[in-house]
């Protein structure tokens, strides 16, 4: 067996048989209408037996196939419950796990990049993976000085295997659309194109976990592992256990559910606050919980994984989201429209009606309006029912805002976060964490404002 299903042609003919799925199961469907089933019924079985076939083969081939995957399956609650149901843990396998690359090459690409004696860095080294991801995969072991660690370890040719995939599907991406209502398939895989080259960048990834690992030493509810050694193709951090946020989703007490999305909430917000950085992968494989939190071992603190796609933000979020955030509460249309015309949300060609603008956003912000907010999954298709139907005014005034390129990833992450947060049904206090993390969304005290403008 390959570590990477290594011929291109291989791998396309793969990928390129997704559509010709997805249109024989389309007659099969129209036959079933024929003969007096229902068209609903009809529909919901095949978008099943679609999303069963396109994650079993995006789990098999790893490389880009496997990153749209993990990227997708975070969008699992905005799906019909009948239709989510059945797949649900498909999704989660693949989150957690993938074929494993076999140990000769693991130690091929451990000599090559540690040198002929890489053994004796380590006084353990397992040989069985731990974990799986798209480009790699992860070995515990225990460092020369006694410390356990993870070592990543890349699959050779990953980088040809993301571009050659991502590529393949952004060909028939419209096919795949209708498995996840109200997203735009197309833009998420150019945006994970352009992001190829950082993830395959162990020495970036590195500088973006230290970074992570320093600013949240001692912080009572997040734990990042400290980067180890790296070198091209090759990470060694320190070894986190815990409790996968996967595990939480599926088997998890609500009192955890509501820790781990509290947790989640907070490291979203107040990463790009403290480092500059937003941690732009977050799907529930990268996430533990961790015994330890504030209130001693029988509280929690969130673990996080994997900083191989970041966006760098060294002012933190943009301010103009908290501003037109907190103008959106208040009521105030006419600010809000100008300051989304100022950003580029508007095009210069387009003019809305700033009242229709703001009856638009004011469901998708509902959770910064209460006190605290119960995430579900019903409140998640709703929103995508919402904006996906074409009958629907939030559809049509959607298609014609615009996303900046500067505002891709962090919209991309936010939808993300709160997938996850609906998968985990959690109640959280999120209008507090707007409050202390993201830029413009309280009003500046005048006072303080003179007296930064003094000091300067």
């Amino acid at each position: 067996m390959s570590d990477l299903p290594r011929k291109a042609v291989t791998r396309t003919a793969k990928l390129a048989a997704l559509p010709l799925g997805i249109a024989g199961r389309a007659t099969w469907g129209f036959g079933k209408r024929i003969v007096g089933e229902s068209a609903e019924l009809v529909g919901r079985e095949l978008q099943q037996r679609t999303a069963e076939q396109l994650f079993k083969v995006l789990g098999e081939l790893k490389g880009g196939a496997m990153k749209f995957g993990q990227a997708l399956s975070v969008f699992e609650s905005a799906l019909p419950e009948e239709v989510a149901g059945p797949y649900r843990a498909a999704l989660t396998k693949l989150q957690e796990a993938a074929p494993p690359m076999p140990t000769r090459t693991v130690h091929a690409v451990l000599e090559e990049r540690l040198g002929e004696g890489w053994h004796e860095l380590f006084l353990e080294f397992e040989d069985k993976p731990a974990a799986a991801a798209s480009i790699g995969q992860v070995h515990r072991g225990v460092w020369h000085d006694g410390r356990e660690v993870a070592v990543k370890v890349q699959y050779p040719g990953a980088g040809e295997a993301l571009l050659s995939d991502l590529n393949q599907l952004s060909r028939f991406s419209r096919l795949l659309g209708p498995l996840i209502p109200g997203m735009d398939i197309k833009p998420l895989i150019a945006e994970l194109k352009d992001r190829v080259s950082e993830e395959l960048d162990y020495g970036l990834e590195a500088q973006a976990q230290q970074a992570h690992a320093e600013e949240f030493t001692d912080d009572p509810d997040v734990v990042v592992p400290l980067v180890v050694h790296q070198s091209d193709q090759v990470l060694v951090t320190e070894w986190m256990d815990g409790i996968p946020l996967s595990e939480i989703i599926s088997d998890g007490t609500q009192e955890l559910r509501d820790r781990a999305g509290q947790l989640l909430a907070r490291f979203l917000f107040s990463g790009p606050a403290r480092t500059g950085l937003l941690h732009a992968d977050p799907h529930p494989g990268n996430f533990r919980l961790l015994p330890g939190g504030p209130e001693g071992e029988d509280d929690w603190r969130l673990g996080v994984l994997d900083f191989g796609t970041v966006d760098r933000l060294p002012g933190g979020l943009p301010a103009t989201i908290g501003e037109s955030l907190r103008m959106t509460l208040d009521g105030e249309a006419e600010a809000v429209y100008e300051l989304l015309c100022a950003e580029g949300f508007v095009k210069e060609t387009i003019e809305l009606d700033p009242d229709a603008v703001m009856d638009y956003l004011l469901p998708i912000i509902e959770p910064a309006q209460v006190e605290e907010f119960t995430f579900t999954r019903g409140w998640m298709r709703s929103q995508a029912a919402r904006v996906a139907d074409p009958r629907s005014p939030a559809y049509q005034l959607g298609k014609q805002l615009n996303l900046p390129p500067s505002y891709l990833l962090i919209h991309r992450v936010t939808l993300s976060t709160i997938g996850v947060l609906c998968q985990l049904g959690a109640t959280v206090r999120l209008r507090e964490e707007l409050e202390e993390w993201l830029p413009g969304f309280v009003p500046e005290d005048p006072v303080d404002g003179e007296a930064a403008v003094a000091e300067a």
